[in-house]
Protein backbone atom coordinates (compact mmCIF):
# COMPACT_ATOMS: atom_id res chain seq x y z
CA UNK A 1 0.00 0.00 0.00
CA UNK A 2 1.41 3.40 -0.93
CA UNK A 3 2.07 5.81 1.88
CA UNK A 4 0.07 9.05 1.78
CA UNK A 5 2.09 12.23 1.42
CA UNK A 6 2.75 14.33 4.49
CA UNK A 7 -0.08 16.83 5.10
CA UNK A 8 0.86 20.44 4.44
CA UNK A 9 1.98 22.42 7.44
CA UNK A 10 -0.43 25.14 8.53
CA UNK A 11 0.79 28.65 7.79
CA UNK A 12 2.35 30.47 10.71
CA UNK A 13 -0.06 32.73 12.56
CA UNK A 14 -0.11 36.19 11.06
CA UNK A 15 1.24 38.93 13.21
CA UNK A 16 -1.13 41.79 13.86
CA UNK A 17 -0.23 44.72 11.71
CA UNK A 18 0.82 47.73 13.63
CA UNK A 19 -0.84 50.98 12.73
CA UNK A 20 1.39 53.36 10.92
CA UNK A 21 2.86 55.88 13.31
CA UNK A 22 0.94 59.11 13.36
CA UNK A 23 2.57 61.98 11.58
CA UNK A 24 4.21 64.33 14.05
CA UNK A 25 2.18 67.39 14.89
CA UNK A 26 3.87 70.40 13.32
CA UNK A 27 5.17 72.98 15.76
CA UNK A 28 5.98 76.65 15.57
CA UNK A 29 9.66 75.66 15.43
CA UNK A 30 8.96 73.73 12.20
CA UNK A 31 7.23 76.79 10.75
CA UNK A 32 10.16 78.99 11.78
CA UNK A 33 12.71 76.66 10.08
CA UNK A 34 10.70 76.47 6.86
CA UNK A 35 10.12 80.22 6.74
CA UNK A 36 13.68 81.07 7.80
CA UNK A 37 12.60 83.24 10.74
CA UNK A 38 12.62 83.04 14.53
CA UNK A 39 9.89 81.34 16.60
CA UNK A 40 9.09 84.73 18.06
CA UNK A 41 8.37 86.07 14.59
CA UNK A 42 6.07 83.10 13.91
CA UNK A 43 4.20 83.84 17.13
CA UNK A 44 3.88 87.54 16.32
CA UNK A 45 2.55 86.86 12.81
CA UNK A 46 0.10 84.06 13.61
CA UNK A 47 -1.23 85.83 16.70
CA UNK A 48 -1.65 89.11 14.80
CA UNK A 49 0.46 91.00 17.33
CA UNK A 50 0.19 94.71 16.55
CA UNK A 51 2.90 95.91 18.93
CA UNK A 52 5.66 94.46 16.72
CA UNK A 53 6.32 95.72 13.21
CA UNK A 54 6.90 92.89 10.74
CA UNK A 55 7.17 93.38 6.99
CA UNK A 56 4.44 92.07 4.75
CA UNK A 57 6.79 89.72 2.81
CA UNK A 58 7.85 88.11 6.12
CA UNK A 59 4.24 87.77 7.23
CA UNK A 60 3.41 86.11 3.93
CA UNK A 61 6.34 83.65 4.24
CA UNK A 62 5.24 82.66 7.74
CA UNK A 63 1.62 82.14 6.72
CA UNK A 64 2.60 80.12 3.65
CA UNK A 65 4.91 77.92 5.75
CA UNK A 66 2.18 77.36 8.34
CA UNK A 67 -0.28 76.42 5.61
CA UNK A 68 2.18 74.05 3.93
CA UNK A 69 2.87 72.24 7.21
CA UNK A 70 -0.72 72.30 8.40
CA UNK A 71 0.29 74.17 11.54
CA UNK A 72 -2.47 75.63 13.72
CA UNK A 73 -1.65 77.70 16.84
CA UNK A 74 -2.63 76.09 20.13
CA UNK A 75 -5.50 78.12 21.54
CA UNK A 76 -4.90 77.05 25.15
CA UNK A 77 -1.22 77.97 24.97
CA UNK A 78 -2.06 81.32 23.43
CA UNK A 79 -4.57 81.89 26.24
CA UNK A 80 -1.91 81.17 28.89
CA UNK A 81 0.48 83.64 27.28
CA UNK A 82 -2.10 86.38 26.82
CA UNK A 83 -4.05 85.80 30.04
CA UNK A 84 -7.35 85.57 28.12
CA UNK A 85 -8.90 83.95 25.07
CA UNK A 86 -10.05 85.66 21.88
CA UNK A 87 -13.51 84.14 22.30
CA UNK A 88 -16.56 86.37 21.96
CA UNK A 89 -19.48 84.43 23.40
CA UNK A 90 -22.97 84.77 21.91
CA UNK A 91 -25.28 83.02 24.38
CA UNK A 92 -28.41 81.80 22.62
CA UNK A 93 -30.95 79.10 23.30
CA UNK A 94 -32.10 79.35 19.71
CA UNK A 95 -31.54 81.38 16.59
CA UNK A 96 -34.67 83.50 16.14
CA UNK A 97 -36.33 83.14 12.75
CA UNK A 98 -36.14 86.02 10.35
CA UNK A 99 -33.78 87.36 7.70
CA UNK A 100 -33.20 90.65 9.55
CA UNK A 101 -31.81 88.93 12.64
CA UNK A 102 -29.93 86.34 10.60
CA UNK A 103 -28.25 88.98 8.44
CA UNK A 104 -27.33 91.05 11.47
CA UNK A 105 -25.86 88.04 13.27
CA UNK A 106 -23.89 86.97 10.19
CA UNK A 107 -22.47 90.47 9.66
CA UNK A 108 -21.50 90.66 13.34
CA UNK A 109 -19.65 87.34 13.23
CA UNK A 110 -17.76 88.25 10.05
CA UNK A 111 -16.79 91.63 11.50
CA UNK A 112 -15.53 90.04 14.73
CA UNK A 113 -13.60 87.43 12.77
CA UNK A 114 -11.85 90.16 10.78
CA UNK A 115 -10.75 91.59 14.14
CA UNK A 116 -9.23 88.18 15.05
CA UNK A 117 -11.94 87.11 17.49
CA UNK A 118 -13.42 83.62 17.62
CA UNK A 119 -17.21 83.71 17.86
CA UNK A 120 -18.79 80.92 19.89
CA UNK A 121 -22.56 80.46 20.23
CA UNK A 122 -23.58 78.94 23.55
CA UNK A 123 -26.91 77.22 24.17
CA UNK A 124 -28.36 78.68 27.36
CA UNK A 125 -31.82 77.13 27.33
CA UNK A 126 -33.23 76.81 30.84
CA UNK A 127 -30.37 78.56 32.63
CA UNK A 128 -31.00 81.34 35.13
CA UNK A 129 -28.80 84.42 35.20
CA UNK A 130 -26.49 83.02 37.91
CA UNK A 131 -26.25 79.59 36.25
CA UNK A 132 -25.65 81.08 32.83
CA UNK A 133 -22.95 83.48 34.01
CA UNK A 134 -21.02 80.67 35.69
CA UNK A 135 -21.37 78.41 32.63
CA UNK A 136 -20.22 81.15 30.27
CA UNK A 137 -17.33 82.09 32.57
CA UNK A 138 -15.94 78.55 32.32
CA UNK A 139 -15.01 79.25 28.69
CA UNK A 140 -13.04 82.34 29.74
CA UNK A 141 -14.42 84.55 26.95
CA UNK A 142 -12.82 87.91 26.39
CA UNK A 143 -16.29 89.35 25.69
CA UNK A 144 -19.94 88.33 26.01
CA UNK A 145 -22.79 89.70 23.88
CA UNK A 146 -26.15 88.86 25.45
CA UNK A 147 -29.26 89.40 23.32
CA UNK A 148 -31.60 89.28 26.30
CA UNK A 149 -32.68 85.64 26.34
CA UNK A 150 -31.11 85.32 29.79
CA UNK A 151 -31.72 88.22 32.15
CA UNK A 152 -28.42 89.33 33.62
CA UNK A 153 -27.78 91.23 36.84
CA UNK A 154 -24.87 93.37 37.99
CA UNK A 155 -23.64 90.34 39.97
CA UNK A 156 -23.65 88.21 36.81
CA UNK A 157 -21.62 90.82 34.96
CA UNK A 158 -19.12 90.89 37.84
CA UNK A 159 -18.83 87.07 37.71
CA UNK A 160 -17.93 87.23 34.01
CA UNK A 161 -15.39 89.99 34.53
CA UNK A 162 -13.70 88.15 37.40
CA UNK A 163 -13.28 85.22 34.98
CA UNK A 164 -11.48 87.44 32.49
CA UNK A 165 -14.23 88.95 30.33
CA UNK A 166 -13.08 92.44 29.47
CA UNK A 167 -16.43 93.45 27.99
CA UNK A 168 -20.05 92.45 28.52
CA UNK A 169 -22.64 93.88 26.16
CA UNK A 170 -26.40 93.46 26.49
CA UNK A 171 -29.27 94.09 24.09
CA UNK A 172 -32.63 94.78 25.69
CA UNK A 173 -35.07 97.40 26.97
CA UNK A 174 -32.79 98.50 29.85
CA UNK A 175 -29.09 98.42 30.58
CA UNK A 176 -27.37 96.25 33.20
CA UNK A 177 -24.94 97.91 35.66
CA UNK A 178 -21.36 97.18 34.67
CA UNK A 179 -22.22 96.22 31.07
CA UNK A 180 -22.30 98.13 27.83
CA UNK A 181 -25.87 98.37 26.57
CA UNK A 182 -27.66 98.55 23.23
CA UNK A 183 -31.12 99.65 24.24
CA UNK A 184 -33.90 98.17 22.10
CA UNK A 185 -37.41 97.83 23.48
CA UNK A 186 -39.43 95.39 21.35
CA UNK A 187 -42.61 96.92 22.76
CA UNK A 188 -41.86 100.00 20.69
CA UNK A 189 -42.19 97.96 17.49
CA UNK A 190 -45.73 96.87 18.37
CA UNK A 191 -46.66 100.33 19.63
CA UNK A 192 -45.50 102.03 16.41
CA UNK A 193 -47.47 99.57 14.27
CA UNK A 194 -50.68 99.87 16.30
CA UNK A 195 -50.43 103.67 16.51
CA UNK A 196 -50.12 103.87 12.72
CA UNK A 197 -53.15 101.61 12.21
CA UNK A 198 -55.24 103.56 14.75
CA UNK A 199 -54.30 106.82 13.02
CA UNK A 200 -55.63 105.27 9.78
CA UNK A 201 -59.00 104.68 11.45
CA UNK A 202 -58.58 101.03 12.44
CA UNK A 203 -59.60 99.97 15.93
CA UNK A 204 -59.99 96.18 15.96
CA UNK A 205 -56.43 95.00 15.40
CA UNK A 206 -55.23 91.42 15.32
CA UNK A 207 -51.61 90.85 16.32
CA UNK A 208 -49.98 87.73 14.88
CA UNK A 209 -48.08 85.78 17.54
CA UNK A 210 -45.87 82.98 16.13
CA UNK A 211 -46.55 79.48 17.42
CA UNK A 212 -42.94 78.47 16.80
CA UNK A 213 -41.08 78.03 20.11
CA UNK A 214 -38.37 80.45 21.12
CA UNK A 215 -39.77 83.64 19.58
CA UNK A 216 -41.53 84.86 22.73
CA UNK A 217 -38.56 87.09 23.51
CA UNK A 218 -39.65 89.31 20.61
CA UNK A 219 -43.32 88.50 20.06
CA UNK A 220 -44.57 88.96 23.64
CA UNK A 221 -43.31 92.55 24.05
CA UNK A 222 -44.51 93.47 20.54
CA UNK A 223 -47.99 92.28 21.49
CA UNK A 224 -47.79 94.23 24.76
CA UNK A 225 -46.69 97.35 22.88
CA UNK A 226 -49.67 97.13 20.53
CA UNK A 227 -52.02 96.74 23.50
CA UNK A 228 -50.60 99.89 25.11
CA UNK A 229 -51.83 102.17 22.30
CA UNK A 230 -54.96 104.19 23.23
CA UNK A 231 -57.92 103.37 21.00
CA UNK A 232 -56.61 99.98 19.90
CA UNK A 233 -58.66 96.86 20.65
CA UNK A 234 -56.11 94.12 20.23
CA UNK A 235 -56.64 90.39 19.79
CA UNK A 236 -53.73 87.94 19.73
CA UNK A 237 -53.72 85.67 16.66
CA UNK A 238 -51.55 82.55 17.11
CA UNK A 239 -50.10 81.51 13.75
CA UNK A 240 -47.62 78.85 12.70
CA UNK A 241 -45.37 79.67 9.76
CA UNK A 242 -47.14 77.28 7.40
CA UNK A 243 -49.69 77.67 4.61
CA UNK A 244 -52.27 75.40 6.33
CA UNK A 245 -52.11 77.49 9.51
CA UNK A 246 -52.48 80.73 7.55
CA UNK A 247 -55.35 79.27 5.53
CA UNK A 248 -57.20 78.19 8.68
CA UNK A 249 -56.87 81.68 10.19
CA UNK A 250 -57.97 83.33 6.95
CA UNK A 251 -61.08 81.14 6.73
CA UNK A 252 -62.34 82.29 10.11
CA UNK A 253 -61.08 85.86 9.79
CA UNK A 254 -64.44 87.41 8.93
CA UNK A 255 -65.97 86.04 12.12
CA UNK A 256 -63.33 87.79 14.24
CA UNK A 257 -64.55 91.27 13.34
CA UNK A 258 -61.04 92.64 12.83
CA UNK A 259 -60.22 95.42 10.39
CA UNK A 260 -56.42 95.33 10.59
CA UNK A 261 -53.52 92.96 11.31
CA UNK A 262 -50.06 93.62 12.65
CA UNK A 263 -47.89 90.56 12.04
CA UNK A 264 -44.85 89.59 14.06
CA UNK A 265 -42.63 90.29 11.05
CA UNK A 266 -42.85 90.73 7.29
CA UNK A 267 -42.65 86.98 6.62
CA UNK A 268 -45.71 86.23 8.73
CA UNK A 269 -47.45 89.28 7.25
CA UNK A 270 -46.85 88.10 3.68
CA UNK A 271 -47.95 84.56 4.52
CA UNK A 272 -51.22 85.73 6.06
CA UNK A 273 -51.90 88.41 3.43
CA UNK A 274 -51.76 85.82 0.63
CA UNK A 275 -54.13 83.55 2.56
CA UNK A 276 -56.56 86.43 3.20
CA UNK A 277 -56.56 87.30 -0.50
CA UNK A 278 -57.22 83.66 -1.38
CA UNK A 279 -60.33 83.90 0.82
CA UNK A 280 -61.56 86.91 -1.15
CA UNK A 281 -60.59 89.57 1.39
CA UNK A 282 -59.23 92.75 -0.17
CA UNK A 283 -56.07 94.33 1.25
CA UNK A 284 -56.30 97.08 2.43
CA UNK A 285 -60.01 97.72 1.68
CA UNK A 286 -61.34 94.91 3.88
CA UNK A 287 -58.34 94.49 6.15
CA UNK A 288 -55.12 96.45 6.53
CA UNK A 289 -51.93 94.41 6.95
CA UNK A 290 -48.66 95.57 8.50
CA UNK A 291 -45.40 93.72 9.16
CA UNK A 292 -42.03 94.49 10.70
CA UNK A 293 -38.38 94.38 9.57
CA UNK A 294 -38.81 96.12 6.16
CA UNK A 295 -37.67 93.22 3.99
CA UNK A 296 -37.09 93.80 0.28
CA UNK A 297 -39.60 91.09 -0.64
CA UNK A 298 -42.39 93.11 1.00
CA UNK A 299 -41.80 95.90 -1.49
CA UNK A 300 -42.22 93.50 -4.40
CA UNK A 301 -45.69 92.33 -3.35
CA UNK A 302 -48.91 93.82 -4.66
CA UNK A 303 -50.12 95.60 -2.66
CA UNK A 304 -46.76 96.63 -1.30
CA UNK A 305 -46.42 95.76 2.37
CA UNK A 306 -46.49 98.45 5.03
CA UNK A 307 -44.03 97.66 7.80
CA UNK A 308 -42.00 98.83 10.79
CA UNK A 309 -38.34 99.48 10.12
CA UNK A 310 -36.01 98.82 13.06
CA UNK A 311 -32.93 101.00 13.07
CA UNK A 312 -30.43 98.37 14.22
CA UNK A 313 -26.67 98.99 14.37
CA UNK A 314 -24.56 97.29 11.74
CA UNK A 315 -22.58 94.20 12.67
CA UNK A 316 -19.40 96.14 11.92
CA UNK A 317 -20.40 98.93 14.32
CA UNK A 318 -21.17 96.45 17.10
CA UNK A 319 -17.91 94.53 16.50
CA UNK A 320 -15.97 97.80 16.73
CA UNK A 321 -17.71 98.59 20.02
CA UNK A 322 -16.75 95.16 21.40
CA UNK A 323 -13.15 95.56 20.24
CA UNK A 324 -12.85 98.99 21.81
CA UNK A 325 -14.31 97.71 25.08
CA UNK A 326 -11.85 94.80 25.10
CA UNK A 327 -8.89 97.10 24.47
CA UNK A 328 -10.02 99.68 27.02
CA UNK A 329 -11.70 97.68 29.81
CA UNK A 330 -11.14 100.46 32.34
CA UNK A 331 -13.46 102.80 30.44
CA UNK A 332 -16.95 103.31 31.87
CA UNK A 333 -19.69 101.21 30.21
CA UNK A 334 -21.57 103.00 27.45
CA UNK A 335 -25.28 102.98 26.66
CA UNK A 336 -26.31 103.26 23.02
CA UNK A 337 -29.84 103.87 21.87
CA UNK A 338 -32.67 103.46 22.20
CA UNK A 339 -32.82 102.10 18.68
CA UNK A 340 -35.69 103.59 16.75
CA UNK A 341 -38.71 101.84 15.27
CA UNK A 342 -40.28 103.74 12.35
CA UNK A 343 -43.52 103.06 10.45
CA UNK A 344 -42.96 102.66 6.69
CA UNK A 345 -46.25 103.34 4.95
CA UNK A 346 -46.96 101.57 1.66
CA UNK A 347 -50.14 100.16 0.11
CA UNK A 348 -51.26 97.35 2.43
CA UNK A 349 -52.30 99.49 5.38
Amino acid sequence: MSQSPNPPKPPPPSRPTRPAPAAPVPTSADVARLAGVSRATVSYVLNNAEAVRISEPTRRKVREAAEELGYVPHAAARTLRAGHTRIVLLPTSHVPAGPLYGTFLGDLQWALRRLDYTVVQYGSLGLSGDQAARAWAELRPVAVISFGETLLSARNVATLKRAGAKAVLTLGPVGVPGAHALVMDQREVGAVAAAHLVARGHRRIGVVVPEEPGLELFSAPRLAGARSVPGAEVEALPLAYTEPSAGALARRFRSLGLDAVFAYNDEYAMLLMRALQDEGLRVPDDVAVMGADDLLLGRLLRPRLSTVRIEMPTGEHLAALVDRAVREPEEAPEQHGPMAAVAVVRESG
